[in-house]
């Protein structure tokens, strides 16, 4: 039996922020930041987390494929939202896997996304699952002034495991597990703890990856020259060739790291890696995967001829070339609650989500699904039992249908500077959708000025709103323009 990875997506957020602006605002604090300060990384929008992100890339790995006949759904990050409710549970149900699926949260370390996908691949194998999706996400946080503020990114990747239509077969894999106190963060803390920096790089980095990757060639047999691919994370430009040339690697051999136009992303880091790279993948190519934190998982994958099918998702490249720049690092406080913005009296209402009805709405509210009549066609949200098509008019004939996939064009819209927004003015308005139905949901990902009537739009998960007071994350869907860069 063949398992593997059957289809991949990613996920860089729309927004970057320049280096030299981080360092312009806050190099005073630590002049010898200026290293870092090349090149950009990526930021979440302020309605962005790991859930959000999960769920984009989650949406992009499953493209042209029935999410019912998906029977799992593993989530790894170093930043979930909650620390006592399934985050999995969230991503499940905005990307409609059914209920009886089996999901779970993978955390606490960065190689969280590999463990993840080991169990994944265990669990294919063993016969629990046809198809499991495995996602990794992370909005991590550097203290203002810090080298990690210039080095960390934000992103996230999704890999479908399966045994049916394989694109890049499982090979093998070898792992090893340390207490290496290189980062960390405790319960109370919001922004990442590092160690002295060469410490990491040396003992951590330089040692603990040689000795996972040693570990794999003498478990299977395999050499540098069989590989096709080295993908490890290391934002160590320096570092990460030495290593490869230390392992024996050729530098062409070697995984670009992004760190010059993302940023490290954590947990997601060694897959959204590993994605880049099936994008310019060939058959019979063989991709040695290596994870870090807290030790190391080491996978080895070959390329199959199917690769060619699996063409289809926006992935890395995609989202690489999908930006704009945020321009302001006072915003990006702002957008991330590290400076308190003022939000004047209509910013102080309070939001509070009355559960009972989330649950018995959970699929409207988190899965954008509504129903289409079977007897006209006509498709409505939110869900109704009465058809609104007045030359119809059935009652109970109605069918699940998902606008969460389906692609919309702008019927009306305005921009709100009196209703409250942490990036204003609030833009909302009407999105006639493909198949019928008309949304009214608000816009991100663009400005005012770039929304035009009739412009095509997607939806995509985001956080509608934070209620500090109690806790609570709450998501919806928000319409993005599908092409930003020609509005």
């Amino acid at each position: 039996m063949t398992v593997g990875i059957i289809s991949f997506g990613g996920y860089i957020p729309f927004y970057r922020l320049d280096r030299k602006v981080i360092f312009k605002a806050v190099g005073w604090v630590n002049t010898a930041t200026a290293v870092h300060a090349r090149g950009e990384r990526a930021v979440a929008n302020y309605d962005e987390d790991t859930i959000t992100m999960s769920v984009a890339a989650g949406k992009d790995c499953l493209l042209g494929i029935e999410s019912h006949d998906v029977d799992g759904m593993y989530l790894a990050s170093t930043t979930l939202p909650y620390r006592e409710r399934l985050n999995a549970g969230i991503v499940s149900t905005a990307l409609d896997l059914r209920p009886s699926s089996r999901s779970a949260d993978f955390t606490s370390c960065l190689k969280a996304s590999t463990t993840a996908l080991l169990a994944g691949l265990d669990g294919v194998k063993a016969g629990n699952f046809n198809r499991l999706l495995v996602c990794a996400a992370d909005c991590r946080l550097g203290k203002m002034g810090s080298a990690q503020e210039h080095i960390f990114g934000d992103g996230a990747a999704a890999l479908l495991i399966g045994t049916e239509g394989v694109v890049a077969e499982f090979l093998g894999s070898h792992s090893v597990s340390y207490d290496f106190m290189d980062r960390w963060r405790s319960w109370d803390d919001r922004f990442d703890r590092p160690w002295e920096d060469r410490f990491i790089r040396d003992e951590g980095y330089g040692k603990i990856i040689p000795e996972a990757i040693s570990g794999f060639f003498e478990k299977t047999g395999m050499k540098p020259e069989d590989i096709s691919k080295f993908i490890f994370p290391c934002p160590y430009a320096r570092e990460q060739m030495s290593i490869a040339k230390r392992l024996g690697f050729a530098p062409e051999k070697v995984q670009d790291n992004m760190i010059n136009f993302v940023g490290d992303t954590g947990t997601a880091y060694p897959l959204m890696m590993m994605v880049a790279a099936l994008e310019q993948a060939k058959p019979k190519d063989k991709l040695l995967v290596a994870s870090y934190g807290n030790g190391s998982d080491v996978m080895c994958f070959e390329v199959t001829g199917d690769i060619e099918r699996e063409r289809k998702s926006r992935g890395i490249r995609g989202f690489m070339g999908r930006k704009a720049e945020l321009g302001s690092y006072e915003k990006y406080t702002v957008f991330r609650n590290i400076v308190p913005q003022e939000t004047g009296i209509r910013g102080e209402l309070e939001n509070q989500t009355p559960f009972s009805h989330l649950w018995r709405e959970h699929r409207a509210v988190h899965g954008l699904i509504g129903t289409r009549c079977k007897k006209c066609g006509v498709s409505q949200f939110p869900p109704q039992r009465v058809c609104v098509n007045p030359k119809c008019g059935v009652i109970d004939e109605m069918e699940d249908y998902s606008f969460a996939t389906k692609h919309g064009s702008v019927f009306t819209y305005t921009g709100d500077m009196l209703a409250y927004s942490i990036n204003p003015p609030a833009v909302y308005g009407m999105v006639d959708m493909e198949g019928g139905g008309r949304l009214f949901v608000d816009f991100t990902d663009c400005t005012l000025e770039t929304l035009s009537v009739g412009m095509p739009v997607e939806m995509s998960f985001r956080r509608k709103y934070y209620d500090t007071f109690r806790g609570i994350h709450g998501y919806f869907w928000k319409a993005i323009p599908v092409n930003p860069l020609k509005a």
